[in-house]
This record gives C-alpha cells, sequence and structure tokens, in this order.
C-alpha cells in the first residue's frame, strides 16, 4: 500500500499518556489498525516518509498506541536511512527502551557510525528518563570493540553491573569480545571466570580469544573442557582447527577432521570456512597430501580456498605445484584472483629463485588484473631478487617504489648480503637502514649483522655487536623448536635440560655426532654465539640448537616410517640444515621442519628446497 498523503502542518512532538476518552478510541483504532498495517508492507524509505506523514496527521499525540506506531517507523528507517530515523526519534518526547536501543544498535551496526552508537548511549544514561536494558549493552559492547575504546567499554562494564545485569549470559558473551578485541585477555578470561551460567557462545568466544591471542595451549584446553557440556559447533571447530595450525598439532588436526566426516553433518562437512581452515591446518602441520584431499573434495569454494592451497605449497616450496593452482584459477573463469593470491604467487617464485617468472606474475598482476601492488608484493620481489644474488635490481626495487620500505624488507636485504657475502660495507648500510626504520630495533638485525662479521672473520666487531645489543638491553630471541609425538607436544629451547628424557636425547646427540664425524662432517661456525669461542665452545653450542633436541627425541620414540615433524620459531641456521640433511640420510628417517620462513622436507641426505632458504 502506498499512502500519498504530506504533512499540513510542522511535526509534532509526541508522548504518551492514558488519558483518551474511550469513545474516541474505536475510530482511532481503525485508523491505527490501517496504519501498522501499512508499515508491514512497506518496502522503501519512500512509502515509509508517506506512512511517517499520515501518522502525523491522523494520529492522537497522547493516545498510548502512537508510541507503538513510531517504535515501528524508527525501526524502518534505522535499517533504510539512519539520518532520517535520527529525525524521527528527535519528534518523539518520551523515547523508551526499545527506541533507543533500535538507533543505538543501526549506528553499531555501521562502519562509519559506531562512535555515534557510543554518544547516543552516553546520552541515554545522562538523561535517566529510560534505564538500558539487557539489549542495549550488547550493541554498545560491539562498537566499542570496533573502535577499540577500551575506556568507553570499562565504562558501560561499570553501567551494566550497576543495573543488575552482570550475570546476563548474552551481555557476558559480548564483554569477552569487547576485551579480547581491546587487548585485555587477563579481563576477558576473568568475565568468563566469574560467569554464573555460559552458553555454546561463551566457550567459542573464549576459545577464540584464546586463539586470536596466540595462546594455543590454553584454547585447546578450553576446548576439551567444553566438550563435557556442549558439543562442538562449526565456530568451535573453527576456532580449534586454527589453533592447530600454529602448533602444528596435526593429530588433533586429524581428529577434528575425522569428527567433521563422522558426524554426517552436511552444513559442517561442505562448510567452506572450516574446509579452508582444515586446508590452511593441514599445510601448516607439513601434511600437503591431506591438504589436497581437502582441497579437492570441497563441494563449493572461494577465493580463499585457493588462495590457501597456493599458499601452502609456496610455503613448501613446491612452485610448480603452486602454479599449477593458479592456473586452474584462472581456467576456472568463476573466481577471479586477489591481492593475496598473487602474494602466494610471488612466494612460491622466491622459495624457488624463479626471478623471471616472478617478474612476470607481478606485471600480470598490475596489467591484467589491475592490482595495484602493495608493500607485500615489493616485499616478495625485493627478497626474490635478493636471495637470488640479484642484489643491486632488489636495492633499485626499494629506491623505486611508490611507498617507504619497511623494517621487513630492510632485513630481507640484510639477510641476503649476508647470505652471498655481499660485502661488509653493503650490509652496515641495509643496517643502518633498519636502525633508522620505525621498529627496526630487534634482536634479529644484530644477529644478521654478527654473522656478517663472522663470515669475515671480524671477530672485534662481532664483539663490538654483542656489547652494543647488551648497552641497549636488547637480548637475542631463544631458539625454540616443538615435536608432537603421540598427540603430546614436547618444546625444546637450545641447551635444554628439562624434558623428562634429557639423558637419553643426549645420548643420542653423542652418537649423532659420532656418525658425523666418520663420514667427514665439518660445522659451520659462522651461525655459532655472537663471541669468538674456542671451537669446542662453538661446536657445543650448535650440537644443543632446539630443532636438533627435538629431533633426537623423535628418534628416540617415533616408530621407524613415521616422519619426524619439527616446529621452530627462528629459521634453520646453515649448519643445523646440514646436519638435518645428514641425519636423514644417516637414520634412514624423513625429518619435515617448519622454520619461521618456509617448510624443509630432509629426506635421504637432501632437502626439498634444493639449499636455497
Amino acid at each position: 500500500m502506498v499512502v500519498a498523503v504530506t504533512p499540513s502542518s510542522p511535526p509534532q512532538m509526541v508522548s504518551i499518556s492514558k488519558n483518551t476518552n474511550k469513545n474516541d478510541d474505536i475510530s482511532y483504532n481503525s485508523n491505527h489498525s490501517l496504519l501498522v498495517s501499512s508499515l508491514s508492507d512497506c518496502k522503501d524509505i519512500s512509502q515509509l516518509k508517506q506512512i511517517h506523514a499520515l501518522t502525523l496527521r491522523t494520529t492522537l499525540p497522547h493516545h498510548y498506541n502512537t508510541l507503538f506506531l513510531y517504535s515501528r517507523i524508527l525501526h524502518f528507517a534505522s535499517s533504510a536511512d539512519l539520518d532520517y530515523a535520527y529525525r524521527v526519534f528527535e519528534q518523539i518526547e518520551n523515547p523508551n527502551a526499545f527506541m533507543w536501543n533500535t538507533l543505538i544498535r543501526a549506528c553499531s551496526q555501521n562502519a562509519d557510525t559506531k562512535e555515534q552508537a557510543i554518544k547516543v548511549f552516553h546520552r541515554m544514561v545522562e538523561q535517566a528518563s529510560v534505564l538500558p536494558d539487557k539489549h542495549t549493552f550488547p550493541f554498545v559492547l560491539k562498537a566499542c570493540a570496533y573502535l577499540f575504546a577500551l575506556l568507553e567499554g570499562k565504562q558501560a562494564h561499570g553501567q551494566l553491573i550497576k543495573h543488575g545485569f552482570g550475570s546476563d549470559v548474552y551481555i557476558s558473551n559480548s564483554l569477552i569480545h569487547f576485551y579480547a578485541t581491546c587487548g585485555c585477555l587477563d579481563l576477558a578470561e576473568k568475565v568468563f571466570e566469574n560467569m554464573l551460567e555460559r552458553s555454546m557462545v561463551s566457550w567459542n568466544v573464549m576459545i577464540d580469544a584464546f586463539v586470536q591471542f596466540g595462546e594455543f595451549d590454553s584454547a585447546l584446553k578450553l576446548f576439551v573442557q567444553m566438550q563435557n557440556l556442549f558439543e562442538p559447533d562449526g565456530y568451535t571447530l573453527q576456532s580449534i582447527i586454527n589453533a592447530c595450525a600454529d602448533l602444528g598439532a596435526l593429530s588433533l588436526g586429524m581428529w577434528i577432521n575425522a569428527y567433521i566426516m563422522r558426524k554426517s553433518d552436511p552444513g559442517l562437512v561442505s562448510n567452506v570456512l572450516i574446509n579452508n581452515s582444515l586446508v590452511e591446518m593441514y599445510c601448516k602441520c607439513g601434511s600437503l597430501e591431506l591438504a589436497q584431499q581437502v582441497f579437492e573434495r570441497m563441494p563449493k569454494r572461494d577465493i580463499t580456498s585457493w588462495n590457501s592451497i597456493i599458499l601452502g605449497f609456496a610455503m613448501h616450496g613446491k612452485a610448480e605445484a603452486a602454479l599449477e593452482y593458479f592456473d586452474s584459477l584462472v581456467k576456472e573463469g568463476s573466481i577471479l584472483p586477489n591481492s593475496i593470491t598473487f602474494v602466494g604467487v610471488l612466494s612460491a617464485c622466491n622459495h624457488r629463485g624463479l626471478v623471471k617468472k616472478g617478474g612476470e606474475f607481478f606485471d600480470l598482476m598490475i596489467r591484467s588484473y589491475n592490482i595495484p601492488p602493495v608493500l607485500q608484493h615489493y616485499g616478495c620481489l625485493v627478497d626474490l631478487f635478493a636471495r637470488a644474488g640479484h642484489i643491486d635490481e632488489a636495492l633499485d626495487l626499494v629506491s623505486n617504489m611508490p611507498m617507504k620500505p619497511d623494517v621487513v624488507i630492510w632485513r630481507s636485504l640484510l639477510d641476503a648480503c649476508c647470505k652471498k657475502n655481499a660485502g661488509v660495507e653493503l650490509s652496515e648500510e641495509v643496517a643502518k637502514q633498519i636502525f633508522e626504520s620505525e621498529g627496526g630495533v630487534c634482536s634479529g638485525v644484530y644477529v644478521l649483522l654478527s654473522r656478517v662479521y663472522a663470515s669475515a672473520s671480524r671477530w672485534n666487531d662481532v664483539g663490538l655487536v654483542r656489547k652494543l645489543m647488551t648497552d641497549k638491553g636488547i637480548t637475542k630471541e631463544p631458539g625454540c623448536s616443538s615435536i608432537e609425538i603421540d598427540g603430546i607436544a614436547h618444546e625444546f629451547f637450545a641447551g635444554d635440560t628439562s624434558h623428562p628424557q634429557t639423558k637419553e636425547i643426549y645420548v643420542v646427540l653423542d652418537e649423532v655426532d659420532e656418525r658425523l664425524k666418520s663420514i667427514g662432517y665439518s660445522p659451520d661456525y659462522s651461525q655459532a654465539p655472537m663471541v669468538d669461542e674456542l671451537n669446542n665452545g662453538k661446536r657445543h653450542s650448535l650440537r644443543l640448537h632446539s630443532e636438533r633436541l627435538a629431533i633426537a627425541l623423535g628418534i628416540l620414540n617415533l616408530k621407524p616410517g613415521i616422519p619426524i615433524r619439527v616446529f621452530k620459531n627462528l629459521r634453520v641456521c646453515n649448519d643445523c640444515h646440514e646436519v638435518t640433511k645428514l641425519i636423514s640420510r644417516i637414520f634412514n628417517v624423513e625429518i619435515i621442519v617448519r622454520d619461521r620462513a618456509r617448510f624443509h622436507r630432509f629426506k635421504d641426505g637432501s632437502c626439498s628446497c634444493m639449499d636455497y632458504w
């Protein structure tokens, strides 16, 4: 129904009163029903304005049904035209809690007006004519979370406690999300722990908070507790799969995959987000075969699906397979590559040193797909040139970039200078650029510079770098490696002696040393400690790198034929890379190592990276 009526007088302030004459109700109720019916059939803002005009013209300002009509008009306007909703709201003399909530919710759902949601809430509290209810606070907290408005969110927290909503499950869930989003994991956890009653959402939002903060062990422990009360849903599973991916917990990831298949729930089995997470998890856990299985059986895919498999193969150094998947994406034609796709493609070229191919894809991205290159694309290309030994080309690219290079780009250049023996002077100049860049002061830069000096046998300068770190209070990030055995993760730091099987581990390391000697192995001291020590001290430190301890535990406990999977927080050093190749041949074992940059698959004395990393 379209009611073509325009207001003949200025808008009236609408209020509510029950002191109306009963005889007036007969005709008024008929008109009221007509307006309600018109609002139910309303299709657009134009019709709404006509109905609003008729409401102004024909309703009694103080009739008890008038406020209901305005609440319906405001509700429709809030989703169609927020400015108009504001004007409607301002005409209402005594808006009720529903009307305040309607306006707050509308503001909180629009990225450009979330700050207005907080202001409307403050106005509601200040006027005090209507008290906030349990529906008010989730909208406000949502806006505060989006804006990282910690102070305003804490004020809302105080208000909800004041009004007796501290035990409301829905509000507590919003609080957990708000605090986690604002970086206050401890406060989010405190809210969760103090909840007298928890819903499935409560567990999901807390588990997801732990995952977002990298507290993967805590997320998994909470997941185990939750299973005693609730059956995991899609949101739970996606969060835990992401935790497994970052922890390298392949066994649990496989269990979750089997759980999804066993449930035979079409919604879970075909869920694109869950399948994307599974693909990424298997790639990060070093099982490309299982990643491919999940990808190939997906009934539907989005661009994230393709990006996950392309990035996964790139991370493993399988450039040819990554580029084949890119070709398949292009041939399929229903989905266009995006910016992330080309990060994956350029990374694949980078890990295999395909300099010409990388340049071609960079041009293809710009010319054929009109994707403007961002810093990450330039970073891939700079690293590709530098690691392939084309350091001059890399420096030219950095000079001609349309944006300022970040610390990551300068670090990749310094790393290339170190590996390619580009010269001390150039390395020092690159290091200077890092120190002058925002966020450039970190232990990794000093370590790289010390390696440059060590490679040039300038041990005095190595010592000066160490002294400079001490003076500035900068400590070298400790190497840490983990290995999963029978579903249990074992973590090692360099020189660790805390493991229950430490004695047996060091016996294995002694055996490894003896066998290495017998085949003429000579240690590479360039990445040993940053001070000039006796050769025995250097040799001792190298043999105690965290990944060697993890590999020794794997040799001790894993059955023959089972790959040893190690996850390391730093890049594998030259000496450990060479030793791991030799161990794979001597002990006839496959060793998969994920370091900070990529995967290395060691087998029969060689590595999948072909000594290029």
